[in-house]
C-alpha cells in the first residue's frame, strides 16, 4: 500500500519555536472549550485512528518488527482510551468541584468565606514517546489522550525506532481535530533529541510525560526540574515485576504457575514494562524441574537493534554474577533473541539485591528460590519501587505481612494472575514509586490518568458569572460537586 511521504528530518529549532507559539495559541481556545465539546472531539480523533488503520498499520509493521494482529489491537485500544476519556469529560467528576458556602459560625473560630475550588488545564504538555508501544503510548496514546482530554494543546517529540508512523499518525489526527473545527496544532510532532530538548526546556510546557529507560528518563526529569520554572515530569522509567508464589500454591497448580509464567515473561519478546522479570518459588516443590524442563515459547524479533543490543548487555551481566545459573534456554529465531530463564536462590538475591534485581528490557527472567515464606517479605523488602508485583498463593495462605510490604513498593498488586496487560479503565493504577515512576501519586493508565494535567484553583468570595460553570449555583453542565461537605451527584 503507497504511504504517503511524512516528513521526518530532525525538526529544526526555528520550526520547534514556531510549533511551541502554535501550541500556545491552540491551547487558549481549547482550553475554554466545554467539556462535552472536548469529548466530541475526542471522539472524532478515535474514529479517524480507526478509519485510517489500513494506512498505520503497514508502516508500523515495518518500523517496529510487531505482529499485525498485535498492532490492530493497540490501535484499537487507542481508539478506546480516546473514547473513554471523553465519557469522563461528559460525566463531570473529574474536576472535583467543591463548594463552602459563606458561614459566619464556622466552628475553627473565624468565619468561613465563600470558597469554590475545581481543576482547571495546566497548560501545554510535552510528550516523549515509548517504543514499545508505537500506538498506546505514542502519539495519539494515553499520555496524549489525558493531556488533550484536560484541556491542554500537546506537542510529542517522536520516538526514534518509528518516526514515519509518528509522523503519519500525528497527520491523522491534525486532519480530525481540523475537521471537527478545532485548531490541528493542539497536537504536533517534533523530531529529534535536540528539539525535544528544546520543548521540554521551554516556558510555554507546563507539564510532560515519559516512558522509557532509567537514564533517559532521568536525563529529561533533570532538564524538568533545572528550569527557572520547574514543571510536573510524569516519567515511567523501569520495573522487574517480581511474582511471589506460596509453598501452598506449588504444591496445588506448579503447572499452571509455570505455564502462566513463561508465557507472561515472553509476551511481546519480553518488551512490556510489565513482564515480571523475578519469580520466587519454594524449594522442593518440583517447580524449578519444570521451568527447567519446559519448552520455552518462541519470541519475535526485537524492535530494534538498539534494543536487542541492551538486552544482550544487560543479560550478559546477569548471567556472570557468581552464584547465577542458566536454569532454561531457547534457541534463537531468525532474527529473535532466545528467551533465558537465570535460577539463583534467594540467599544470593539477599545479598546482592541490587544487582539481580536490575530490569532486563526482553524475553529473560530470574527464578529464585527460597526455604521459608518468612524469606519471601525479607526479599520484598530489598525491591526498588515497582509498577506491579503479583502473589501466586491460595486462599489459605498466610501472606499479610507479604502484602503490607507490597503495598509499600508496587502500584497495582495481584492475586493469581499475570502483570502484562493493563486494562484502560477507572481503577487502573499504572505507576509506582521510584523508580517505576517519578511521581508515585500518579497513573499513566485510566481515567485518573486526567488529574495529572490539572491543576486545582480555589475562586473566593467571587460574582456568579465570574465563576467556572461548575462552580455556579446553577451548575450548568450538571457535574457532581462536593457541597458544604456534602456529595452531591
Amino acid at each position: 500500500m503507497t504511504v504517503t511521504h511524512i516528513d521526518t528530518q530532525e525538526t529544526s529549532a526555528a520550526a520547534t519555536a514556531e510549533i511551541l507559539s502554535a501550541a500556545a495559541a491552540a491551547h487558549a481556545g481549547w482550553s475554554a472549550t466545554p467539556p462535552a465539546g472536548r469529548a466530541a472531539v475526542l471522539d472524532r480523533v478515535a474514529d479517524a485512528l480507526e478509519e485510517a488503520a489500513d494506512r498505520l498499520v503497514p508502516v508500523a509493521l515495518e518500523e517496529t518488527h510487531l505482529p499485525e494482529a498485535r498492532l490492530r489491537g493497540e490501535l484499537k485500544r487507542t481508539a478506546f482510551q480516546l473514547r473513554l476519556f471523553g465519557t469522563v469529560l461528559r460525566e463531570g467528576g473529574y474536576l472535583d468541584a467543591r463548594i463552602d458556602h459563606a458561614d459566619p459560625e464556622w466552628p475553627m473560630g473565624a468565619p468561613r468565606p465563600d470558597l469554590r475550588r475545581s481543576l482547571r488545564p495546566i497548560g501545554p504538555v510535552a510528550v516523549f514517546s515509548a517504543s514499545n508501544f508505537p500506538f498506546a503510548f505514542s502519539v495519539a496514546g494515553g499520555d496524549t489522550a489525558s493531556a488533550l482530554a484536560a484541556g491542554n494543546a500537546v506537542v510529542v517529540k517522536a520516538h526514534e525506532g518509528h518516526p514515519r508512523l509518528s509522523g503519519l499518525t500525528g497527520t491523522v489526527v491534525q486532519d480530525a481535530l481540523k475537521a471537527a473545527g478545532v485548531d490541528p496544532h493542539l497536537l504536533s510532532v517534533v523530531f529529534g533529541r535536540d528539539a525535544g530538548t528544546a520543548v521540554l526546556a521551554d516556558s510555554r510546557i507546563k507539564a510532560a510525560g515519559f516512558t522509557g529507560s532509567i537514564p533517559g528518563g532521568r536525563a529529561l526529569q533533570d532538564i524538568a526540574n533545572g528550569r527557572p520554572d520547574p514543571i510536573p515530569f510524569y516519567g515511567e522509567l523501569g520495573s522487574t515485576n517480581p511474582i511471589f508464589v506460596t509453598r501452598d500454591a506449588a504444591q496445588a497448580r506448579a503447572a499452571e504457575i509455570v505455564a502462566g509464567f513463561l508465557e507472561s515473561f515472553t509476551l511481546g519478546t519480553g518488551q512490556f514494562c510489565t513482564k515480571p522479570g523475578i519469580m520466587f518459588v519454594p524449594r522442593g516443590t518440583g517447580m524449578v524441574e519444570e521451568l527447567r524442563n519446559a519448552s520455552l515459547p518462541a519470541v519475535g524479533p526485537m524492535l530494534n537493534g538498539r534494543i536487542e543490543a541492551g538486552f544482550n548487555h544487560v543479560l550478559e551481566a546477569l548471567s556472570g554474577i557468581d552464584g547465577v545459573q542458566v536454569l532454561n534456554t531457547a534457541a534463537a529465531g531468525s532474527g529473535a533473541p532466545a528467551p533465558v530463564l537465570l535460577g539463583t536462590g534467594v540467599e544470593r538475591l539477599l545479598a546482592d539485591p541490587q544487582a539481580l534485581e536490575a530490569e532486563c528490557f526482553g524475553p529473560a527472567a530470574f527464578v529464585v528460590e527460597y526455604d521459608d515464606e518468612s524469606q519471601l517479605v525479607e526479599a520484598a523488602k530489598t525491591f526498588e519501587g515497582q509498577l506491579t508485583a503479583t502473589l501466586q498463593a491460595e486462599p489459605a495462605s498466610e501472606v499479610q505481612d507479604l502484602v503490607a510490604v507490597l503495598a509499600e513498593k508496587a502500584g497495582r498488586l495481584l492475586w493469581n494472575q499475570w502483570p502484562t496487560g493493563v486494562s484502560v479503565t477507572y481503577a487502573q493504577q499504572h505507576g509506582g514509586p521510584y523508580p517505576a515512576t517519578t511521581v508515585p501519586g500518579s497513573t499513566s493508565v485510566g481515567t485518573a490518568a486526567i488529574t495529572r494535567f490539572l491543576r486545582p484553583v480555589a475562586f473566593q468570595n467571587f460574582p456568579q458569572h465570574l465563576l467556572p460553570p461548575e462552580l455556579r449555583e446553577d451548575n450548568p453542565f450538571a457535574a457532581p460537586r462536593l457541597v458544604d461537605g456534602v456529595r452531591l451527584v
